[in-house]
C-alpha cells in the first residue's frame, strides 16, 4: 500500500535513516535551493528543515529524490509494478472458461478502490484562515537560482474543474508568490487548467482553484502524469495507492482537496488578471523567461494544527524530477503501446528532460517502418512535444545510452536515416526560434533492408558478437584466471 499522507513517509524515512532534520536556521532565498541541489545530486536523504527563515511551518524536500523513495511512497517495489497493472487491466481479450471469469472478476474488483471517497471531516481543515488572516509569507516559498524573479512554491497541487463539463483538473504548476495574499499561475499553453481559465474567461466568469501542499504521495505523483484531459487524477492515484483518495469540500469554492493534505489555498481567478511571472531557474536547466500569467487572489487557507510544506528543487539535471519522471515513462509504457502497438520500449533519458528526446525499439517489419513510428508517436498526446525520435530495433537496449549512442552514429546515413519535421514543442523549449512550435528530428538507427534502398553487396553487415561456446568457456573458467 501507499502512504495515506506525508507525514507517515517521512516517519517512516526517518526510521529507515533516509530522512535527516536539519535545525540550524536556513534561508529560503538561495540557501536551501543550494543545500537540496547538492544532497540530491549526491543521492542523499529527504531533508526537513525545522527552521526555515521568515516561514511558520517546517519544509519538507527531496522526499522523491530517489527511485527508492518514491517506489516506497507508492507501496511499490519497482516500477513495473503498476505498469503490469495497467496491461492487465487493458486487455482486450474475453475471458474464457472458469480461470478467465475469475481473472476478469478480479480486474473488476480491483477498481473498486479507485473512485475518490467524499468525507466531511478532514485534517487539512483543522485550522481555517479567511481574508485578512491569509498570510503567504508565513509558507516558505523558495528564491532557489540567482535570476529567479521572485519566490515560488513548486510542489502545489493546483485543482480547477472545466465551466462547462464540469470535468475536473489535477495538476502540478510552479507558483510564484507576489504578495501576502497573490500568487501566480504559471499555466503553460498545453495544459488543461488554462484551458480552463480560457473558457471561464470567454464565458465572463470567475474561475474556482484550490492549491494543495503535502498531500498522499500517490496523489501528488498523480499531478505529475501526462493522462488526457478526460481521465481523472484521483481515480488514477486510488489505483496506484490501491485505495480510494479521502476528499473533502473546500470552504470557500466548489472544488474538492485532498484530506490528508497539509496546507490549502483557495481563491477566484478574475478573467483578464495578469501579472509578470518569472524569470524561473526551470527542469530544463535554463532559465524561462518573464512572461505574463493568470494572477490568484488567495480567499482563505485552511491547514492542520501543525503543519507542513513540501517543496522540490528543479534545475540542471539530476534533480527531484528524475525519479518522478522515470515512474511515468514505466507507467505509461502500456498505454502508448496502445496507440502505438509497434513499440517494444521506450526511453525518455532526463538529460532531454524527459519530453524532448525518445529512444524506441521496435521489431521491424516493414521498409520505413521506424519512419512510421515517428508520425504516430508525434501524434500521440502529449508525445506531441518530443524533438528528438530515435529508432532502434528490438536487440537494443534503449536504457544503455552506450548502446544506443552506438547504434545512432554507426547505423545511420543522415542523407537518408534523418527526418526533419515541424511541430509544437513545449511552452518552456528556450531553443525553437518561435515559441511553441520548432523543427524536429528522427533518427533511424535500424539495419536497413533493401527495400529501402540498401543494395550495397552483402547486406547490412552483421555485428560483432562473442562465439557462444567460448563465451560459456570463459564464464565457467573465469576464477581460475585470478581475474
Amino acid at each position: 500500500m501507499a502512504y495515506d499522507d506525508l507525514r507517515s513517509l517521512l516517519r517512516a524515512l526517518e526510521r529507515e535513516g533516509d530522512l535527516k532534520r536539519i535545525k540550524a536556521e536556513v534561508d529560503p532565498y538561495l540557501e536551501v535551493g543550494e543545500i537540496v541541489d547538492r544532497v540530491n545530486k549526491a543521492g542523499g536523504p529527504a531533508l526537513l528543515f525545522e527552521n526555515v527563515r521568515g516561514a511558520a511551518m517546517p519544509l519538507a524536500m527531496n522526499v522523491f529524490g530517489t527511485d527508492r523513495r518514491l517506489l516506497k511512497a507508492l507501496g511499490l517495489s519497482s516500477y513495473s509494478e503498476i505498469s503490469e497493472k495497467i496491461g492487465g487491466l487493458l486487455k482486450p481479450e474475453l475471458p474464457h472458461g472458469f480461470v478467465g471469469v475469475r481473472e476478469a472478476f478480479g480486474k473488476l474488483g480491483s477498481m473498486v478502490h479507485v473512485p475518490p471517497k467524499k468525507v466531511k471531516d478532514a485534517p487539512v481543515q483543522e485550522v481555517v484562515l479567511r481574508g485578512d488572516q491569509v498570510d503567504l509569507d508565513q509558507l516558505p516559498a523558495l528564491f532557489t537560482w540567482p535570476e529567479d524573479g521572485g519566490s515560488f512554491f513548486n510542489l502545489g497541487l493546483t485543482h480547477t474543474k472545466d465551466p462547462e463539463s464540469g470535468v475536473r483538473n489535477l495538476g502540478l504548476y510552479r507558483l510564484q508568490r507576489h504578495d501576502r495574499r497573490t500568487i501566480g499561475m504559471h499555466w503553460q499553453i498545453h495544459k488543461d487548467s488554462r484551458n480552463h481559465y480560457q473558457v471561464a474567461a470567454r464565458r465572463g466568469e470567475r474561475l474556482p482553484v484550490a492549491i494543495a501542499f503535502g498531500a498522499p504521495p500517490a496523489v501528488t505523483y498523480a499531478s505529475t502524469a501526462p493522462l488526457p484531459g478526460d481521465i481523472d487524477e484521483y481515480l488514477f492515484a486510488g489505483f496506484i495507492q490501491g485505495k480510494r483518495i479521502e476528499m473533502v469540500d473546500c470552504k470557500t469554492v466548489p472544488l474538492q482537496v485532498p484530506a490528508q493534505a497539509e496546507v490549502v489555498l483557495e481563491g477566484w481567478l478574475e478573467p483578464g488578471v495578469m501579472l509578470p511571472e518569472g524569470p524561473f531557474g526551470d527542469h530544463t536547466g535554463f532559465y524561462t523567461p518573464q512572461e505574463p500569467f493568470p494572477a490568484l487572489t488567495i480567499d482563505c487557507v485552511t491547514m492542520r494544527r501543525r503543519p507542513l510544506l513540501q517543496s522540490i528543487v528543479v534545475g540542471r539535471p539530476p534533480t527531484e524530477d528524475g525519479p518522478l519522471g522515470r515512474a511515468t515513462e514505466r507507467f505509461f509504457l502500456p498505454l502508448l503501446k496502445i496507440i502505438v502497438p509497434d513499440i517494444v520500449d521506450y526511453h525518455l533519458p532526463e538529460s532531454g528532460g524527459f519530453h524532448n528526446c525518445a529512444i524506441v525499439s521496435i521489431d521491424k517489419k516493414y521498409p520505413k517502418h521506424a519512419q512510421k513510428v515517428m508520425s504516430a508517436i508525434w501524434g500521440a498526446h502529449m508525445m506531441s512535444l518530443t524533438k528528438l525520435i530515435v529508432v532502434v530495433d528490438a536487440d537494443c537496449d534503449v536504457h544503455d545510452l552506450h548502446e544506443v549512442s552506438w547504434r545512432a552514429l554507426g547505423n545511420t546515413d543522415y542523407a537518408r536515416d534523418l527526418t526533419v519535421v515541424e511541430g509544437p514543442v513545449d511552452h518552456l523549449d528556450h531553443a525553437s526560434y518561435q515559441q511553441f512550435w520548432g523543427g524536429k528530428a528522427g533518427i533511424d538507427a535500424t539495419r536497413k533492408w533493401p527495400e529501402e534502398g540498401y543494395v550495397r553487396d552483402g547486406g547490412w553487415p552483421a555485428m560483432v558478437e562473442s562465439d557462444p561456446d567460448t563465451a560459456a568457456l570463459v564464464d565457467r573458467r573465469w576464477q581460475e584466471y585470478g581475474l
